[in-house]
């Protein structure tokens, strides 16, 4: 019988067999509160100890370095928020392909006296270099450039970026949620080269949902967004999610593992994908761009990219419309916009993510799949015409 194929990894990836396991004893038998001073406290302390170091030792940190939040959304929060209340309001510079859990709380800070500048991406998906020096001509405090962009899969020089930033004194972030797993992630090389802090998150690498970090160098000052009892160095207070926080501990080990070969690997799919998509007709955005080897991102002309992620659901294969985090919103993609696609041609948007498990057969089944599917759309729109 025909298993349905997952093919939206960018969205949220499956629970690894070993992540599982670490996290099951604490799920069952063990329960202690890591702020209680006897023994069941002192060993969820441990455990999370233990999944720090993990977490640092994947992206080369240190673990003193690493704050645990419990999503990407809160890590990017926290550095924007913190980070500006500990500052005079001036220049916040993001990119314009940011991820609404970057761009919403910019837009927030603008309410709060910040000048808020989206920095402007080119035809392919990435920062615009021209425009990225206009903005560091107005000596920006602030700057949030995503790694690697969840809907194109496109990778910023983040590197250089932010060295050609450090004249201006901004503390520099970048949203590496996407990255963690497919790209090699050196914490300690983007420190030196001006990266003050990334964020990363466990479900996009077959950890838990629930459970990311904020890597923060420690000479930037934030204050809290939650206060309390002053977990996680007094930066975000509340009792530990002890289960999802070793569980993120195990999956950042084996992503750290498995990123010498299994990019490859994705690479090798997805050409083939692209192969066929191409066979079809399809426009692929950012195709020239770097990207990560998993994402493919593309449209039909003339159908609606909801109506086709339907019709494919009901076949058996998941892949999303653009960014599932805002796909309640009708509006074409504020991504594709930033990269000038025109906004009918952005609403036909359908994004395959891939992951580990999935294989060339799955690639085969689904371009047959989309053939047939396109077919059918394509005759419905030339007898309405």
């Amino acid at each position: 019988m025909f298993q349905p194929v997952y093919l939206d990894h960018n969205a949220t990836t499956p629970l690894a067999p070993a992540v599982l396991a670490a996290m099951l004893p604490w799920l069952e038998s063990r329960f202690g509160n890591a702020s209680s001073r006897h023994e069941y406290g002192r060993a969820a302390r441990q455990a999370i100890d233990e999944a720090r170091q993990r977490v640092a030792a994947a992206v080369n940190a240190h673990p003193t370095e690493i704050l645990f939040t419990s999503g990407g959304s809160e890590s990017n929060n926290l550095f924007l928020k913190g980070a500006a209340a500990s500052l005079k309001p001036g220049l916040l510079a993001v990119s314009a392909i940011e991820h609404p859990c970057v761009l919403k709380p910019a837009a927030q800070l603008a309410r709060q006296g910040w000048e808020v500048r989206q920095i402007a991406a080119d035809a392919s998906g990435a920062i615009d270099s021209a425009d990225y020096l206009e903005v560091l001509a107005g000596k920006p405090k602030l700057i949030s450039v995503m790694t690697a962009n969840n809907e194109t899969g496109v990778i910023q020089d983040i590197a250089g970026l932010a060295a050609a930033a450090k004249t201006t004194g901004a503390w520099f972030h970048s949203d590496a949620v996407q990255a963690l797993g497919k790209l090699n992630i050196d914490f300690r090389a983007l420190n030196a080269a001006g990266v003050h802090a990334l964020t990363l998150s466990a479900h996009k690498a077959n950890g838990p949902q629930g459970a990311a970090a904020l890597v923060l160098d420690k000479r930037v000052d934030l204050l809290p967004l939650i206060a309390g009892g002053g977990h996680e160095r007094g930066l975000r207070s509340g009792t530990e999610n002890v289960p999802a926080i070793v569980g993120f501990g195990v999956a950042a080990e084996l992503a750290a593992q498995c990123v010498a070969e299994l990019p490859e690997r994705m690479k090798s799919l997805r050409l083939r994908l692209e192969t066929g998509l191409r066979t079809l007709g399809a426009r692929i955005f950012a195709a020239d761009a770097r990207r990560l080897p998993n994402t493919s991102y593309f449209a039909f002309p003339d159908i609606d990219g909801e109506t086709l992620v339907g019709k494919l659901d009901r076949e058996g294969f998941a892949v999303a419309s653009g960014a599932a985090c805002s796909s309640a919103n009708p509006e074409p993609s504020h991504v594709l916009r930033a990269m000038g696609v025109a906004p009918d041609v952005a609403r036909g948007a359908v994004r395959v993510s891939l992951g580990a498990e999935n294989t060339a057969v799955d690639i085969d089944l689904f371009i047959n799949a989309l053939q047939v599917t396109v077919g059918r759309l394509q005759g419905l729109t030339a007898l309405a015409v």
